[in-house]
């Protein structure tokens, strides 16, 4: 018999088939009914869904868990929350940053997420952002995989020496050029930045992912330019644009257009389900509209879609728990995707669809790493219902969080 690391048995996975899975060495060595072997651990997954780890493909880790400081959004909107993030950059410590950030990837973990793509603020003259999440990364490796966005949040052109910045930020080990055309002075400008992220990116062999569109103003088509440019670039499979909410109010004939330009570049899409539909439709009276970008049409075109958390108690969002079925659940209802593939493809763009996006290896085959998580649910459907416990979340081969499932002492009599 071999002798194997973690052996879980009898676990039900994403696909509906039961199956052993046997770790060692950090890796996924076998996939397989009724394994036999010695193992350091055995968990007993008997009925549970074996899953992927849940993957965040847009955060905001620099300002997560800063709620109040220095004040609440009173407005509620992108711009309140945008201009309350500038105040509170002028007061907040690198110390500080360090300090939440850790905070949430503790609580992060223990819902099973062992991947955040977060976006670091560049345009921050202390730099402290981007040298806090610098130090975060490195602290949480050997648990979570954090891969960091150079994001000049004020603008590429609207921000002096911005531009330099995102350079500034790769060039100390920042992963993914961001950008927020939208919010540049002019849609030409927006235009530009998209060109001058996207050349970069090309230039440095890495990923782009914009903050794209997020505006209920239909005529802010960003993304259109993204995808000329990441053909021209030659990125395509490299690039995502995050948000997409002008997509909502869009005119039908024109995103007819759209969609299969976005799906020849291969730009992957990355809603926000519960900060797209809080932020946006604010100066609306009714019906107001939800600002969730077309995702069941994405799909349909062949763009690959993943949903993202995007905030936790910031400037911008007041709730949020880093639990991505919480996000899953709401895209779902919110997209209208309550048939049962519609469903099972809300799990799928928590867990592996971003995966593939972010460039990362994880899967339940050989060969891939040893990242898995036990739910306390039978299916995907039912994890999406349910929201249950995380039962065991494993890590390249390590357990990191254990929880048990919930117990109720209530007698009814029934």
């Amino acid at each position: 018999m071999v002798s194997i690391d973690i052996l879980i048995k009898g676990g039900t996975l994403p696909d509906g088939t039961r199956a052993d899975v046997a770790i060692s060495g950090g890796s996924i060595t076998a996939v397989e009914p009724d394994i036999s072997a010695e193992a350091g651990e055995v968990v007993d997954a008997t009925g549970k869904l074996v899953s992927p780890p849940f993957i965040d493909a847009h955060f905001h880790m620099d300002s997560t868990l800063s709620y109040g400081r220095p004040r609440v959004n009173g407005s509620g909107t992108l711009l309140e929350g945008i201009a309350l993030w500038g105040e509170l950059k002028q007061i907040q410590t690198r110390e500080d940053i360090v300090a939440r950030a850790l905070d949430y990837c503790r609580q992060a973990v223990a819902k099973g997420v062992l991947a955040i793509r977060s976006h670091v603020d560049v345009t921050d003259a202390s730099f402290a952002t981007v040298e806090a999440l610098l130090e975060v990364r490195d602290i949480v490796r050997d648990v979570l995989d954090l891969q960091l966005v150079a994001f000049p949040q004020d603008g590429w052109y609207r921000t002096p020496g911005a531009e330099a910045q995102v350079i500034r930020a790769l060039d100390a080990g920042v992963d993914v050029v961001g950008g927020i055309p939208h919010f540049e002075r002019t849609m030409a400008d927006g235009a530009a930045a998209v060109r001058a992220a996207c050349e970069l990116a090309a230039e440095r062999g890495l990923r782009v992912d914009l903050h794209c569109d997020e505006s209920d103003d239909p005529l802010s088509r960003h993304i259109e330019t993204l995808a000329a440019e990441t053909i021209r670039c030659g990125l395509q499979g490299r690039v995502a644009g995050s948000h997409l909410t002008s997509m909502h109010s869009m005119d039908n004939y024109y995103v007819a257009k759209l969609l299969p330009m976005i799906a020849e570049a291969e730009v992957a899409a990355i809603p926000n389900p519960l900060i797209n539909i809080t932020l946006q439709g604010r100066m609306d009276t009714y019906p107001k509209r939800r600002g969730l970008t077309r995702v069941p049409e994405l799909r349909a075109a062949g763009v690959t879609v993943a949903f993202g958390q995007d905030c936790v108690r910031d400037p911008w969002y007041p709730l949020g728990s880093g639990d991505m079925l919480d996000v899953a659940h709401m895209g779902l209802h919110v997209a209208l995707m309550t048939d049962p593939d519609g469903m099972c493809a809300a799990f799928d763009m928590v867990t592996q669809t971003p995966a593939e996006i972010m460039g990362l290896d994880f899967g339940i085959a050989p060969g891939k790493r040893g990242s898995l998580v036990v739910l306390d649910a039978s299916d995907r459907i039912e994890a999406l219902r349910l929201r249950p416990a995380r039962l065991c979340v494993i890590s390249d081969g390590r357990i990191v969080s254990r929880t048990q499932p919930a117990q109720s002492a209530l007698s009814l009599g029934f």
